[in-house]
């Protein structure tokens, strides 16, 4: 059973950034439920096997403010995908800082190594106001990065199941979302 986390403050924004996720896993027919960052319980990450946490609109930095509902990632072990808001999270929960830099729009990422399904050069869909330098962080691996390097877009942990993605998989990358829920 997967846990979707929705971090968006407005209720329209769960449309265009949870609503897609829950139609890959319902379509692949597996298994998931769906909640508010704010209304998590120890039931909800009980019940869970895998936990994606979705990203939400250019504007919507309300969970940036509300870091201490997350804590609980630090001592989890069990799969983690945060998809750009969701990366963010992650990013500081580890100690990271928080840089401005907006990308919206089609980029092209070069995977050197395989990340959750996806290697060599990809298509991917940006859109964000901020990113955190996983370059700083000594306890993630970076697969590709924006801008010469400097904007990692996908990262894993070290030694946990924790992955994070600053693009938007839902829209461009739907096999990757997949690949994680196969894990």
């Amino acid at each position: 059973m997967i846990l979707i986390i929705n971090i968006c403050k407005e209720k329209l924004h769960y449309y265009e950034f949870v609503k897609p996720i829950e139609d890959i896993l319902k379509k692949d027919g597996i298994e998931y439920f769906t909640k508010h960052y704010k209304k998590i319980n120890k039931r909800d990450l009980l019940k869970a096997n895998k936990i994606i946490i979705c990203g939400t609109s250019l504007k919507d930095n309300d969970f940036v403010e509300n870091l201490k509902e997350f804590e609980w990632i630090k001592n989890s072990d069990k799969p983690l995908l945060g998809v750009c808001g969701g990366m963010q999270i992650i990013g500081l929960l580890f100690k990271g800082k928080l840089k401005k830099k907006q990308e919206i729009g089609f980029y092209e990422e070069n995977f050197k190594k395989e990340f959750l399904g996806l290697k060599g050069k990809k298509q991917v869909y940006h859109l964000h106001n901020y990113y955190i330098d996983f370059c700083q962080l000594k306890d993630f691996e970076i697969f590709t990065s924006f801008a010469d390097g400097k904007i990692p877009q996908a990262v894993r942990h070290k030694s946990k199941q924790i992955y994070g993605v600053l693009f938007h998989p839902e829209v461009r990358n739907k096999e990757m979302i997949e690949e994680f829920c196969r894990l």
